[in-house]
């Protein structure tokens, strides 16, 4: 596999990284950033796909253990939520392996629009109040069926799976957005890695830029969570709803 390494496109998707691991902490979308600059590297797109998720791994690292720290992390909600999040993001990752990246776009659009909408018309369905009490899963079966499609696309293809987590984490088990944001991260970890290491198996990981990615996304993830902490509700609402309507216009233009 020829990639163009100059030092130019590496320090690009370095700093690309940097505003990835920041968007991606806050709402989502970050992958439409890094995934086209690693294609300018010369990666084929399945390549791409698997690189990315080295940088999604460490910046959802850093960003889980820096919400920890600030107690925004509810540790009682991490194992239930992994479950189905899990099965998904497995089913996901084994047809990323033998389907095209756009399989998936027309559910992605779908869900965006429905998501921009809502926020629209009804904003905290989407986004509830800070200090809302949140809803336990077993009470909620829809959301355990939208934390089992979030994995599903998650595993397939990284780009806008933040959206669908924070749907069934804000939406329907009525975390906050900062309490939404922090469990989004614990899921994005260990589903990511899962995916990693069957991009890996099938030989789909370019492991000097993902490093280089993981890098800058890890600075950008830390910023980001002090960034989430410090400012209102209504600016992560208004951070949110931006991200998807911008997600919502690339995936119709592209």
């Amino acid at each position: 596999m020829a990639f163009e390494f100059s030092y130019l496109l590496l320090g690009l998707l370095g700093l690309t990284g940097i505003a990835a691991g920041f968007i991606n902490t806050l709402a989502g979308g970050g992958s439409m950033l890094t995934l086209p600059v690693m294609m300018m590297m010369g990666m084929p797109a399945d390549i791409a796909n698997g690189t990315n998720r080295v940088g999604v791994l460490f910046q959802s690292l850093t960003a889980m253990r820096g919400f920890d720290k600030e107690n925004k992390l509810e540790s009682t909600a991490i194992l239930p939520m992994l479950v189905p999040t899990l099965v998904g993001a497995i089913v996901g990752a084994v047809a990323a392996s033998v389907l095209p990246v756009t399989f998936l776009k027309p559910v992605l659009l779908v869900t965006m629009v429905v998501m921009a909408l809502v926020m629209l018309v009804k904003p905290d369905m989407v986004a509830p109040p800070q200090g809302t009490q949140a809803h336990k899963l077993r009470d909620k079966p829809s959301a355990v069926a939208g934390l089992f499609l979030a994995g599903v696309y998650g595993g397939f293809i990284q780009a806008g799976v933040g959206f669908i987590l924070l749907a069934a984490l804000a939406g329907g088990l009525r975390y906050d957005l900062v309490r939404a944001n922090a469990l989004k991260t614990v899921a994005t970890a260990v589903f990511s890695g899962l995916a990693l290491a069957v991009f890996v198996f099938m030989g789909q990981v370019s492991w000097i830029p993902g490093l280089v990615l993981a890098v800058g996304s890890m600075i950008g993830a830390a910023l980001s969570v002090r960034f989430a902490i410090s400012v209102s509700q209504t600016v992560l609402k208004w951070i949110l709803f931006i991200m998807v309507s911008i997600t919502c216009a690339m995936a119709m233009l592209f």
